[in-house]
């Protein structure tokens, strides 16, 4: 009966095992695909890009001469003059702006629609980004819940073992059964944002606690009497419990995150999410110690803020030739008719008179004032500018910490894992030999299934890193 029941153990490890096999046939990689629909259908996306195409707009109207102003007067009683009788008046008159007033305006419009071409550059990279982010989340959220439900299997099993060594009862006073205590452990989840450089504007990415439990460790512990292993079946059910309570947290946190992934993508919040069943280790295509000059050259919120400097300067230099006189120049034309009462040789021929005229910009504090206000706008953008510099230097060197902790965390629990299957390996081939007990194993066991679920963590830690690197360097996937 003994042997039957240690072999139908051996056969559940087996089943559930993960260190040979794994947990299904793999799927191909979606996230490029996602990353296309995001692109494609980000709202915010979509916004900037319009609103870039709205300020290349901007540009022919003033490039252009104002328009003409065309006036016309009609006599209800024809005007007698000398050389006949005026019947109307037709006036046509062309302003021109001082020189270099509409190259100015021109130059400074341009300018704003390359910021506005900045701002949704930032804005792709951002949501490209959040998407990878989130992707990476659902993959551990998913991989842990995998892992607790098979904690839980574990647990029953050895529950059922207990419960039946408890209803043995002790075999002396010397004899020993094993026990088991279990210790739950946290893990924090990294979730890492980006005004990107909408976050050095707006929405700033950073990292952010989440602890959910992970799967269980159990240490071995001796029980002499009966009381003990009913104690032992008990802390058993509160770690079950605990584990059940677990996969509903993340169950809510899978949801949670699916709908933010599918905002991204502007899809409905309940489509699913495909994943893979295996995550690979991204590259990183450039050396750290290069990163950090790319990201302040390459960066779009900065080379935004850089042409909107520019803009101003255009717009302080088109309100100074705004303060000079415009000049107008201009035709007048005057109909007029036959008089039977003049004997002059021009009576009956209309009269054409050129016109020139000149405004006399007199009031001189609005130009001070429009001056003014494009000193104060160039200060102000100077002062974002190296705020968002801060901010992305801060946000470098975070992105650079998470990338070498999940390289080393990669390697570390690669390791570890490989040793707690070699290890599993070798005490499943004892046991079967009755030379190991069985608690060591399923403690070993559960050792696996932590290692490896922190080496997934670990490798969607370091995805995310150089998702994030990617970002900060304005380098597209």
């Amino acid at each position: 009966m003994k042997n039957k029941t240690c072999r139908r153990i051996v056969l559940i490890l087996l089943l559930n095992g993960s260190w040979v096999m794994g947990d299904g046939q793999q799927q191909p990689d979606s996230l490029k695909s996602y990353l296309e629909m995001a692109a494609r259908n980000n709202p915010t996306v979509l916004q900037r890009y319009y609103e870039y195409e709205a300020a290349l707009q901007k540009v022919p109207q003033v490039g252009d001469l104002p328009d003409p102003d065309l006036s016309l007067g009609f006599f209800l009683s024809p005007m007698e003059l000398v050389s006949g009788n005026q019947v109307a008046d037709i006036r046509l008159m062309q302003m021109f702006p001082w020189f270099g007033v509409i190259k100015a305006g021109k130059s400074e419009m341009s300018l704003m629609a390359k910021a506005k071409y900045g701002s949704f550059q930032d804005a792709r990279l951002q949501v490209l980004y959040d998407v990878q982010r989130t992707w990476y989340e659902l993959h551990k959220v998913r991989q842990n819940l995998l892992f607790s439900e098979k904690n839980i299997t574990i647990l029953q099993t050895i529950e059922r073992l207990t419960i039946s060594r408890y209803k043995s009862g002790p075999t002396g006073n010397n004899s020993s059964s094993s026990g088991m205590e279990t210790t739950s452990a946290t893990t924090q989840s990294s979730d890492t944002n980006s005004s990107g450089m909408q976050g050095m504007g707006a929405n700033n990415t950073g990292t952010s606690s989440n602890q959910v439990t992970m799967p269980v460790q159990i240490n071995s512990m001796s029980s002499n009497t009966g009381s003990t292993g009913l104690s032992d079946v008990y802390r058993i059910q509160i770690e079950i419990g605990d584990l059940q309570n677990n996969i509903a947290l993340l169950q809510n946190r899978w949801n949670t995150l699916t709908a933010q992934f599918n905002s991204f993508i502007n899809r409905p919040p309940g489509l699913p999410v495909t994943l893979p069943d295996t995550l690979v280790a991204d590259t990183l295509k450039f050396s750290v110690q290069s990163l950090f000059d790319s990201a302040l050259s390459n960066n779009p919120m900065l080379w935004m803020l850089e042409f909107e400097k520019q803009s101003l300067d255009a717009r302080k230099e088109m309100v100074t030739r705004m303060s000079y006189p415009m000049v107008g120049v201009g035709l007048n034309y005057s109909v007029i008719t036959k008089s039977e009462m003049s004997t002059s040789s021009m009576n009956g021929r209309d009269m054409i008179m050129p016109m020139i005229t000149t405004t006399l910009p007199v009031y001189r504090k609005k130009y001070k004032a429009m001056q003014s206000e494009a000193e104060l706008l160039k200060s102000a953008n100077m002062q974002n500018y190296n705020a968002a510099n801060n901010a992305l230097q801060t946000e470098y060197y975070r992105a650079v910490q998470l990338y070498l902790d999940a390289e080393r965390r990669t390697k570390l629990y690669a390791g570890q894992y490989q040793l707690a299957s070699k290890t599993l390996e070798v005490m499943l081939i004892s046991f079967s030999a009755g030379g190991s007990d069985l608690t060591d194993i399923l403690r070993i066991r559960q050792q696996t299934l932590d290692y490896e679920y922190k080496q997934i963590e670990a490798v969607a830690d370091f995805n995310t890193s150089i998702a994030w690197l990617n970002r900060l360097m304005a380098v597209t996937q």
